[in-house]
């Protein structure tokens, strides 16, 4: 009798006891470390996870694909330093974030990609479990790090090595597995929020030794003809006034990278942006910011470069990334933040100021290849051609510059990157050094979500299919996003012929005349068709007075556009003659 009584009892405080499961744990996990945002797409096993963040205060943004998700995530890293969440399902949905993951990795965003997965005991003897696949093995070489939870008691521990990971040293992709029984695990409430984990200093300041910040110095004193490249990882540190003050001490050009495009502005007197082809060549001592000598720089060699002997600088925190092409003079290992500061110690009043035919040289040069430029921004033909088009654009962010720019395709990326100058810091977003397409409304709903600040999305007519269909995510959250779409009615442009004269049409090209202003009105929002420059301007100025979620469809003219854009060099081209 008396075992039945103390088994009563026994029940009747487990009743009482306060319990947890997985689904809040990970929220309460997420919370703690100030994340509170998720971009994802539902679906098993993690609908009831995205119902219940919601409900706790997250902001849960659901999205159509779980690329264009991942994409969000990752950029949403980039302007914060904090990782990007993407939530997918398993198997086909996290494949579908694995690509964005593996971009954010290449670029250094910080971005965890968390993705529900199947049972771990059917999974590994293969015996066809609901959309089976070991996740976790296939992530691992895509990625900065990759983790599975298995029980609840270790949610804390696997979010916070994942949070470290991701933005420690180099940042990058993280992946997070999480299977489904997980989320219904059921645990003392009280054990469940000891064993969470505040991450505390996860990305500390990497201090340069001081050998070699000397040796740095030494090698940018000795310049006859010094230039300092700003990459995006300038721009991710948010070391936005050490950097101004190097250059400014300095008197050395500048030229950014594409995303590093206005941490001074383009229309500096130091920025060397219109004349890089004659700065790459001619100068003799180059100092690399958050840049790589990868192919966006010709790998720091060949007819790029010319045939002056160079001395490279290179101010990175990762230190295999020295030497990774050439020889670097000066390598300084740290993060920028610490880096440039250290250099400015340096930099004193008797800093001698480049040499004035160096300088003088390259403003000509700057100014002529401006001057050049001028009169092809300034037509208002109809159909438009890029020059006439993003002239337009170019003066709407002169008038705009907290606006956001989000950039892709091929010569509509190729051209802006040089037309539209920009005035602020972490305001060019763009496909980086994948070159990769379909990051454009993905980009364009973070950087809305995150800055709270108005985007001007602009398009080519192939990049935009990449991700087109979030026009109605962006409706749906009435996001102040304007959607410009470059339409030349094809890949690079709508003028190829099917060789064979049949019915199908070349490869590269689309329907003649789409209108993809009409999918943005299907959802709401504002569609506007453009057939000059003075439309396309008047157009996009209403939407970023409104704030209104509106696409754009800009008539070019289907001639318009090269091969590839600026690195038709890159694809191969048959030297065998036709038949």
């Amino acid at each position: 009798m008396s075992a039945i009584v103390q088994s009563i009892d026994a029940n009747k405080a487990e009743a009482q006891q306060e319990l947890t499961d997985g689904f809040h744990l990970v929220i309460d996990a997420l919370k703690l470390n100030d994340i509170n945002t998720i971009y994802g797409v539902p679906g098993i096993p993690i609908t009831d996870f995205g119902r219940m963040a919601q409900a706790e205060g997250i902001r849960v943004i659901s999205f159509r694909h779980e690329q264009n998700a991942g994409n969000a995530a990752a950029i949403a890293g980039f302007l914060t330093k904090k990782p990007g969440v993407c939530l997918t399902v398993s198997a086909p949905g996290f494949l579908n974030g694995l690509t964005a993951l593996a971009n954010a990795t290449t670029n250094c965003f910080p971005m965890i990609l968390i993705s529900g997965s199947s049972e771990r005991e059917i999974v590994d003897l293969q015996q066809g479990d609901y959309e089976e696949m070991d996740q976790l093995a296939i992530a691992k070489p895509l990625c900065k790090a990759a983790f599975r939870v298995l029980h609840a008691a270790d949610i804390g521990i696997g979010l916070a090595r994942a949070i470290r990971a991701a933005v420690s040293g180099r940042p990058g992709g993280v992946y997070l597995d999480l299977p489904g029984k997980l989320f219904s695990q059921v645990m003392d409430a009280a054990a469940g929020a000891k064993s969470l984990v505040k991450v505390i200093d996860p990305a500390p300041a990497q201090i340069p030794a001081p050998a070699a910040v000397k040796r740095a110095l030494d090698v940018l004193k000795s310049a006859k003809r010094p230039l300092i490249i700003l990459g995006k990882g300038a721009a991710y540190a948010q070391a936005d006034d050490a950097i101004r003050a190097l250059v400014e001490k300095s008197g050395i050009p500048f030229l950014p990278m594409s995303m590093a495009k206005g941490l001074l502005p383009d229309t500096h007197s130091q920025c060397a942006g219109a004349a890089r082809s004659t700065v790459l060549k001619d100068a003799d001592v180059v100092m690399l910011i958050g840049a790589r000598l990868n192919w966006l720089l010709s790998h720091g060699k060949g007819k790029t470069w010319g045939d002056a002997p160079k001395k490279f600088i290179q101010i990175d925190i990762e230190p295999r990334e020295m030497d990774s092409n050439i020889e670097i003079s000066a390598p300084l290992v740290g993060d920028i933040g610490s880096c440039v500061s250290a250099l400015l110690e340096g930099i004193d009043g008797k800093w001698p100021a480049p040499p004035a035919d160096w300088t003088g040289a390259v403003t000509a040069k700057r100014n002529d290849n401006i001057a050049k430029m001028a009169p092809r921004l300034m037509n208002n033909n109809s159909p438009m051609d890029y020059h006439g088009a993003l002239g337009a654009l170019r003066n709407v962010i002169k008038e705009r510059p907290d606006a956001i720019l989000v950039n892709e395709g091929a010569n509509t990326l190729d051209l802006a990157r040089g037309i539209i100058d920009m005035y602020q810091p972490r305001k060019r977003l763009d496909v980086g050094t994948w070159g990769v397409m379909g990051i454009g409304m993905g980009f364009a709903i973070a950087a809305a979500i995150e800055t709270g600040k108005p985007v001007l999305a602009v398009e080519g007519d192939s990049a935009f299919g990449f991700s087109g269909m979030e026009v109605e995510t962006i409706c749906r959250y009435n996001l102040p996003v304007c959607v410009v779409v470059f339409n030349n009615d094809g890949i690079y442009r709508g003028t190829d012929v099917n060789p064979t004269g049949g019915p199908d049409v070349a490869p590269t090209v689309f329907v003649k005349g789409a209108r993809y202003d009409k999918m943005m009105e299907a959802f709401g929002g504002v569609g506007v068709n453009a057939t000059t420059p003075d439309e396309l301007k008047r157009a996009v100025d209403a939407a970023m007075d409104s704030g209104k979620p509106t696409l754009i469809n800009a008539v070019l003219d289907p001639a318009a556009g090269s091969e590839s854009g600026r690195i038709g060099n890159l694809n191969p081209q048959s030297k065998l003659k036709k038949k």
